[in-house]
């Protein structure tokens, strides 16, 4: 699943991405409304987690236009005003939910599955390649009926893996997703949490599925060879 965030507060923005991505969710953050705008016209989100009050372009307005453009995800908003008409004016517009700051993470987290699984894009509760399944509630990982212990960040890379199985993930990309980090080649931080991935899901057990596309990063699929 994957989920924009636009916020410019920039500790509660990257407070609410570091903690979905560690839920296992791909994250994007715009800190002002005229990107987060952009972002959310131009990609596609399975959910918007939106500020009223941004510079640039506020929540009402990028809720606006999103629904005038047919763009249907469903879309959380995050807010200090308690007002009940500021309320109804979002859901009027077309929101799906109010949260008022400041909120746990976890009723956050919460809300975000609830919404997910409500709306057509609902959120699998399991992803699977050849014999080798994960369960995202529980988080857990089995291969070939083996239950498999896995790290925080090692659950992230493979499910991470798994959401976008045959496709060619760069160690940019990588870093940026699980460690919310810009990827600095002196770091082999990717390469190492790769090859512990895989003496765990892949070194014991047949056929391999996690492999190195050489110069360009990592891809999991199911090859015949």
């Amino acid at each position: 699943m994957k989920i924009l965030i636009v916020e410019d507060e920039v500790k509660t923005g990257t407070y609410l991405k570091q903690g979905l991505s560690e839920a296992g969710f791909v994250t994007d953050l715009a800190a002002n409304g005229i990107d987060g705008q952009h972002l959310a016209l131009t990609e596609n989100y399975d959910l918007l987690i939106l500020d009223v009050m941004l510079p640039g372009l506020d929540g009402w307005t990028i809720l606006r236009s999103l629904r005038t453009a047919g763009k249907h995800m469903p879309v959380l908003f995050l807010t200090a005003r308690d007002q009940v008409d500021d309320r109804v004016k979002g859901l009027e517009l077309g929101a799906d939910d109010y949260l008022i700051k400041p909120f746990a993470f976890s009723e956050l987290l919460a809300r975000v599955r609830t919404l997910l699984r409500r709306g057509k894009t609902a959120e699998a509760e399991m992803l699977s390649l050849a014999d080798l399944e994960v369960d995202l509630i529980r988080r857990r990982a089995v291969r070939h009926g083996q239950r498999i212990d896995l790290t925080a960040k090692e659950f992230v890379l493979l499910t991470l893996f798994l959401r976008r199985q045959g496709e060619v993930l760069s160690r940019t990309l990588i870093a940026s997703q699980v460690w919310d980090m810009n990827f600095d080649s002196d770091t082999n931080v990717v390469e190492v949490a790769v090859r512990r991935l895989r003496g765990k899901i892949d070194e014991p057990f047949e056929p391999k599925l996690i492999h190195t596309v050489r110069g360009m990063g990592y891809v999991m699929e199911l090859r015949d060879d």
